[in-house]
């Protein structure tokens, strides 16, 4: 996984059957594509009006051994093989429809999913994936078994895990390291299959758990190793244990750029991590919330004037990368007189401007760009989503697709309540500011 990347969804839709592990119904599980920054999320299509189940870690249940995705209205038990899927794929906008309370239990594996998402194949999609680059060790602890996540000494997310289970078990003490991608995923962890001890085993079918479900469908270790089966490689616990990672950490819905390191973790702490991760997400963008620009920068950083300027204030800058921007709609915007009266809305154009305006502010920081003006050359892929009204708040994000001495392109949005009210892609000639003022 890279820092910065394009979104991705399926190119068309998939399907996998099996039995549940758990209550052992026949399952259809289907991958259907999904619309950029939508994430993942899992449709019951067995129950009336189809509940929706964000894969998302505020929805996680507490159960043992498995990882459940819960609401008012519906449940989904063991998601991870599923979402360890689409993650390791690098596939970030899917709604994952299924007709039971649970997901297929196949082989134990990722294995099943995987081949359907990469025969149906991928499609990159207009908007940048989210990434979460740590800056500090994140642990958690249960007993002797703990898992972190540290700052990366590279690009990407790494993942290692020591598995032990004491010096008298048939399951080796084993480990295994990998930097992840999706051909690493699918080469290294998709097949390594869920086990467990015959002993654990006896105990849950007591219970009633797994009943259509023999041996021969996962690993079962008895003393003298795997009953009535093979293992597929020599470390296939420790492997099967970072795929569970992986799908557990699907429920942060954002790249991960650091070295993860397990020993002896399961389900619990990998849903006890992320839910630190999201709590530093949170920090963080409550802090980028104070002005990185006031309104005085910011007009030394643009032409524009009242009642033209329409970004006030601006909360995140990466000068030529990135910047993020405020602008607040109240009613004494001058164009709400005639648009419309009764019913004030701010008109798209206006919006299009502010995003271009935050366009400016980003190229507006170096000493270059300090005797010139960005002007607009283009507009594509113009899309207004939503109306914009008085008392709305415009978050304008702006990233740079690729940019050149005089000349720039960017992506951008304006979200209202982190719904997207417009986007579009701008391209702007970098002019000097007296040949402007000519112009």
């Amino acid at each position: 996984m890279s820092s910065t990347r394009q979104q991705r969804t399926l190119a068309r839709a998939a399907v996998v059957r099996g039995v549940g592990y758990l209550t052992g119904p026949d399952v259809q599980l289907r991958f259907v594509p999904a619309e950029p920054n939508s994430g993942l999320a899992f449709v019951r299509t067995d129950l009336p009006n189809r509940p929706h189940i964000p894969a998302s870690i505020a929805f996680v249940a507490d159960r043992q051994r498995r990882t459940t995705l819960e609401t008012s209205e519906a449940r989904v038990e063991m998601v991870e093989h599923v979402l360890a899927a689409l993650a390791g794929l690098e596939i970030d906008n899917c709604t994952i429809e299924i007709d039971a309370v649970e997901t297929p239990g196949c082989d134990g594996s990722s294995g099943a999913f995987v081949e359907a998402i990469v025969a149906a194949g991928a499609v990159e999609q207009p908007a940048i994936r989210q990434s979460f680059v740590v800056d500090r060790p994140y642990s958690v602890r249960d007993g002797d078994a703990m898992l972190a996540i540290h700052p990366p000494s590279g690009d990407g997310l790494f993942v290692s895990y020591s598995l032990d289970y004491g010096p008298h078990s048939p399951i080796d003490r084993q480990g295994y390291f990998t930097r992840l991608s999706p051909v690493t995923f699918q080469h290294e962890l998709a097949t390594s299959r869920t086990f467990l001890l015959k002993a654990e085993a006896d105990a849950l079918r007591a219970q009633g758990v797994g009943a259509r479900t023999s041996a021969r469908d996962l690993l079962v270790f008895g003393p003298d190793g795997p009953i009535e089966n093979e293992l597929r490689f020599q470390d296939e616990p420790a492997r099967h244990k970072i795929l569970d990672v992986v799908g557990d950490l699907a429920l942060f819905g954002r790249d991960l750029v650091g070295h993860v390191v397990g020993y002896k973790s399961g389900h619990r702490l990998n849903a006890e991590l992320v839910r630190e991760l999201a709590e530093a997400v949170r920090e963080n963008e409550n802090r980028s919330r104070e002005a990185v620009l006031d309104i005085s920068q910011i007009s030394r950083a643009l032409p524009h004037r009242y009642p033209f300027l329409l970004v006030d204030r601006v909360i995140e800058l990466e000068p030529g990368r990135r910047a993020v921007g405020i602008k607040n709609v109240t009613i004494n915007e001058p164009f709400f007189q005639g648009h419309w009266p009764g019913r004030p809305i701010m008109p798209g154009v206006m919006i299009v401007e502010a995003m271009a305006q935050m366009a400016g502010v980003l190229f507006s920081q170096d000493a270059f760009d300090r005797e010139y003006v960005s002007m607009l050359l283009s507009m594509d892929g113009v899309k207004l989503r939503r109306a914009v009204v008085p008392g709305d708040q415009l978050v304008l994000e702006v990233e740079t697709v690729r940019a050149k001495l005089r000349t720039f392109h960017v992506r951008t949005r304006a979200l209202v309540d982190g719904s997207v009210a417009a986007e579009a892609e701008l391209r702007f000639i970098r002019v000097q500011a007296s040949d402007s003022l000519a112009a």
